[in-house]
């Protein structure tokens, strides 16, 4: 079996918005073969970026694009042709886009694998020790407390017994920093409360605000500093009160190792679509090693959110999924299949592969851009 295509497709909703929400647009990846399978993909990145690293002509023998890389090749041999993507990509990849890119072609060639022999993936990785998983809705901030209070309160309602709050407006001042978490706290009641800060304080700033936000008994403190601030992480999760988690933005396991290496966080947050199963099996490994603990990332379409879900019902602690619950047609309808939690739970998908079905009408529909 040899691959004899690798199809680059760009869906987009109309009328996209100003915020923080990556469920607006995805780029698509298609992995075909010679005997008539096909792997579906994603990355959670800027779609048309990734799609130029796949479609780039070769530059030199570690400048090259990806489709080049891949043609011809064996799809079942994922570790070999990870291996060889890095390689091949040295001058302009390691710890960035590119990564995320890999992470879609790995993601179509574990799907791919899991077809070809009538397996869920989570088996192909070494076997489920979850079939559900307690879910927490993952949704923005309100402008305020008030706001951000009645949306706690719809998504418990839903049937959610954890709620996570994120990103806008947190970081404005210290008075609305704590009127919103105050507003969760009294939307969600007794409920699990996490809170994603995105990446707005210095540390010193962080650890004042997981220090009053630890009144409220919040789960975690979620990407309080920016992303490559090692050194700050490692400082304020030794001082802090509450649980610290990031991980989302990282790429492949030498963007992890640092944090690993230096147990700079209590959560590890992997992305899939960021990553993909090769290199999240590798960090699993790792963070358990350390008996940190693990969770998903995800805020993208169904295609990430069944890959999340294959891979976290391998992790042996796993306690809680990312749900995205944003009303986004690329959330509920890229699949036929609907991916989301009922009653507070999500089950692990069981079909071939990732166990999902691309809509082909609702992908001709917002298809903007397509290469192979």
């Amino acid at each position: 079996m040899k691959i004899t295509e690798v199809v680059c497709q760009i869906l987009r909703v109309p009328n996209v918005q100003a915020k923080t929400a990556s469920s607006q647009d995805t780029v698509l990846v298609r992995i075909r073969t010679d005997n008539g399978l096909e792997g579906i993909g994603e990355a959670d990145s800027s779609p048309e970026v990734v799609k130029a690293i796949i479609d780039a002509p070769f530059s030199h023998n570690i400048a090259c694009g990806l489709r080049e890389i891949l043609i011809g090749e064996n799809p079942l041999e994922t570790e070999r042709l990870w291996k060889k993507m890095y390689r091949r990509t040295m001058y302009y990849g390691r710890t960035s886009v590119t990564i995320t890119a890999m992470a879609a072609i790995d993601l179509a060639l574990w799907d791919l694998k899991g077809k070809l022999f009538n397996q869920p993936i989570h088996r192909l990785l070494g076997g489920k020790y979850h079939s559900t998983i307690p879910a927490y809705a993952s949704i923005l901030f309100g402008r305020d407390g008030s706001e951000t209070a009645e949306i706690g309160r719809s998504w418990i309602e839903a049937g959610y017994r954890a709620v996570k709050f994120g990103w806008e407006p947190m970081g404005q001042s210290e008075q609305l920093d704590i009127e919103l978490v105050r507003g969760a706290r009294e939307g969600v009641g007794d409920a699990t409360l996490l809170i994603d800060a995105g990446c707005v304080w210095d540390a010193r700033t962080a650890l004042r605000r997981a220090n009053r936000f630890s009144d409220y008994g919040i789960e975690w403190l979620e990407e309080p500093l920016h992303e490559a601030d090692l050194e700050g992480y490692v400082w304020l999760r030794d001082r802090s009160p509450v649980p610290i988690a990031s991980g989302e933005g990282e790429c492949g396991r030498e963007a992890f190792r640092p944090f690993i290496d230096r147990h700079a966080l209590d959560v590890y947050q992997v992305d899939l679509s960021r990553n993909g199963f090769t290199e999240a099996a590798y960090i699993r490994s790792r963070v358990e090693e350390i008996g940190a603990r693990l969770c998903n990332h995800c805020y993208t379409s169904p295609i990430t959110v069944a890959a999340s879900l294959h891979w976290l019902s391998t992790c042996r602690d796993a306690f809680l999924f990312e749900d995205c619950v944003e009303d986004s047609p690329l959330r509920h309808e890229l699949t036929l299949e609907r991916v989301q939690a009922i009653n507070g739970n999500i089950t692990v998908p069981d079909g071939p592969g990732l166990g999902v079905t691309l809509n082909e009408p609702f992908v001709a529909e917002y298809l903007i851009a397509e290469s192979k």
